[in-house]
């Protein structure tokens, strides 16, 4: 009888704390995804290159805030929209804006809701909202065949989602991950994460509908996304998408390879 009420004693806490650590993976899951630094809106960005600043308003709770890091009319090749990861806001994404503007390229960041000086609630629907709004002001003034999607880590999400529903000329994938729900998983294997999780990302599903060229970028060495989990990808590709595997990559140190920066470099140019 002692051992039975020990057993069940032991049961009930390992249950209390699932649903403890279940509950609380839930309601913090924003928070643990993403790391936003919010701007006060009318402070002045101070970066080493010609922007302007952006601002599409949605509703009154909803503001996307975006930078465009603008080339000479004589060179201006067409335009990047580069969907950035979960650090932070521009500012810390900007350094990355010249491989681009070097080659002609003009480059559009737009900071997700609570980034920056961006607002409102920061959802998955939301994201893609933002994503089809930068897409559809850069049509104004660019033809698809002009126009590179371009997504880093969490971002990589979001750039596959638009370029399943748009044209575009290229779309270019920094670090992905096979969908929000798998790379959740590795970490939280023990939760149902498929149930808890309101960011799915699926961009493995986004990719088999994606008819523009695909070029993805991966190091050996990620700590935070497992490459084994970005190479799932490849059962999406077409015939001449690439996977290009970094050597001694790891997460945030791709843009230093000689490697990425050639491939893109030709990518640019082409």
């Amino acid at each position: 009888m002692k051992k039975s009420n020990l057993l069940f004693r032991w049961v009930k806490i390992i249950v209390l704390i699932y649903s403890v650590l279940g509950i609380s993976f839930y309601y913090l899951q924003e928070k643990i995804i993403f790391h936003p630094v919010s701007l006060t809106d009318g402070i002045p960005y101070h970066f080493d290159q010609p922007i302007k600043e952006i601002n599409l308003d949605i509703d009154e709770a909803t503001h996307f805030n975006i930078i465009s890091f603008t080339v000479p009319d004589s060179i201006r090749k067409g335009v990047v929209l580069y969907f950035h990861g979960n650090r932070e806001n521009v500012n810390h994404y900007a350094k990355f804006a010249k491989k681009f503007t070097d080659q002609g390229w003009e480059v559009w960041m737009a900071d997700y809701p609570k980034f920056g000086k961006s607002t409102g609630d920061l959802t998955e629907s939301n994201l893609y909202e933002e994503a089809i709004q930068v897409y559809k002001l850069a049509r104004v003034k660019y033809a698809p065949t002009q126009i590179i999607i371009y997504g880093k880590s969490v971002g990589t999400g979001i750039a596959a989602q638009l370029a399943s529903i748009r044209d575009c000329r290229e779309l270019i994938l920094e670090t992905p991950y096979k969908s929000m729900v798998s790379l959740v998983r590795h970490y939280t294997w023990i939760l149902p994460v498929e149930t808890l999780l309101h960011f799915k990302l699926t961009t493995d599903q986004y990719l088999l509908k994606v008819t523009a060229p695909v070029t993805i970028f991966h190091g050996t060495k990620d700590r935070l996304i497992p490459l084994s989990n970005a190479a799932s990808l490849k059962s999406a590709f077409k015939k001449n998408d690439q996977f290009i595997i970094i050597e001694g990559g790891t997460h945030h140190n791709l843009n230093d390879f000689p490697l990425m920066q050639e491939k893109l470099k030709s990518i640019l140019q082409r």
